[in-house]
């Protein structure tokens, strides 16, 4: 029988803070790509010049990186500034918001090109009837557009969230106590690292195994009396 010395609670403790911090950067992303997937498929030029830097950049720079330039830049960079302006002020970030915002913003480029690829999937026919029929824009994005696009974003969807939810172990480099720390500290106090560790990637696994089955389940009743 597995002993966990007692520190099976702080794993627990760990996947409930993981779970929170992926549930809403997963918020942050898809408002993102909402936005993104617009600017992408606008006309407007400076919203689209926006939406492909935004998409280039962060598909192109290391999560690490982005994860340590907002806890650890940001602050110091507000820092001086107001230092220079002949202020002396102490700015500090909430890890979990740190971590919430940063992972957010970096799959919110990758869920814009999920859903981008979701609208372009739609028959521009259904928006030029709503057009001729006198529907609002925002009524027919409502409506029409967003239903459609959910139905055929969501694999995509559901692989951004999986691949998501595993980049949440980068939180636990600036301190937040998620899975991935709450492991480091059981590991450390117990000195057996390979079996903290390896339940760790058993417990991922598991997360990825239950979204399997119910983005399985969401496509279905997406699907449901959908003709082909």
């Amino acid at each position: 029988m597995l002993d966990l010395h007692g520190y099976g609670w702080l794993l627990f403790d760990g996947l409930q803070l993981t779970i929170a911090v992926g549930l809403c950067a997963m918020v942050v992303a898809v408002l993102l790509g909402l936005l993104g997937s617009w600017g992408k498929l606008t006309h407007h030029r400076w919203a689209n010049l926006a939406a492909n830097i935004y998409t280039t950049v962060v598909r192109g720079v290391p999560e690490l990186i982005l994860l340590l330039l907002v806890y650890f830049g940001t602050p110091t960079l507000i820092q001086s500034i107001a230092t220079r302006m002949g202020y002396d002020i102490r700015v500090d970030i909430n890890p979990f918001v740190a971590g919430t915002i940063t992972i957010g913003f970096i799959y919110g480029a990758f869920t814009t090109e999920v859903l981008r690829g979701a609208f372009q999937s739609i028959h521009k026919g259904q928006v030029e009837a709503a057009r001729a029929i006198g529907m609002p824009r925002l009524k027919t994005f409502h409506r029409i557009l967003l239903p459609q696009a959910l139905r055929f974003a969501l694999p995509g969807l559901g692989n951004v969230w999986m691949v998501l939810i595993k980049a949440t172990a980068l939180i636990s480099i600036i301190q937040l106590d998620e899975l991935m720390r709450k492991t480091k500290i059981a590991s450390n106090a117990t000195h057996e690292p390979f079996t903290f560790y390896l339940l760790a990637s058993f417990i991922y696994l598991g997360i990825t195994l239950v979204s399997m089955m119910a983005q399985k389940r969401a496509e279905i009743w997406a699907n449901k009396g959908v003709t082909r």
